[in-house]
């Protein structure tokens, strides 16, 4: 399973950034796609989680209403849209899979094997 986020950038507050995550290698099976931030000398956050069989998708508080999730089936790629962006959001944004015995999807980070390498959000003037 390989994993690639693209799409991080500078943008100044109150401006919209998407990410994409592009996935190959995986087969059949129930999976979910979350996204985890991490900024300088923080823990890593969980951001968001979708499943790729129901879509649902879930959002922290910190991100709710501003940020929104999205699948392309025939690229082989979700996206995490990110609108009205704050200083806060300044993150390493990284995609990780997790393939799963039931649909829905999981905030926990250490739920997740397979991770892609980040892509840095910076939120600025």
């Amino acid at each position: 399973v390989q994993l690639q986020a693209s799409g991080g950038g500078l943008v100044q507050p109150g401006g919209s950034l998407r990410l994409s995550c592009a996935i190959s290698g995986f087969g059949p099976g129930y999976y979910a796609i979350g996204w985890f931030r991490q900024a300088p000398g923080n823990e890593r956050e969980w951001v968001s989680c979708m499943s790729l069989i129901d879509n649902s998708n879930f959002f922290a508080d910190s991100v709710k209403g501003r940020f929104t999730a999205s699948r392309d089936n025939a690229e082989e790629k979700v996206h995490l849209g990110m609108n009205n962006l704050k200083p806060e959001d300044t993150a390493v944004y990284f995609c990780a899979l997790v393939r799963r015995t039931h649909e829905g999807c999981s905030p926990a980070a250490n739920e997740y094997p397979n991770w892609g390498q980040g892509t840095v959000v910076t939120v600025s003037s």
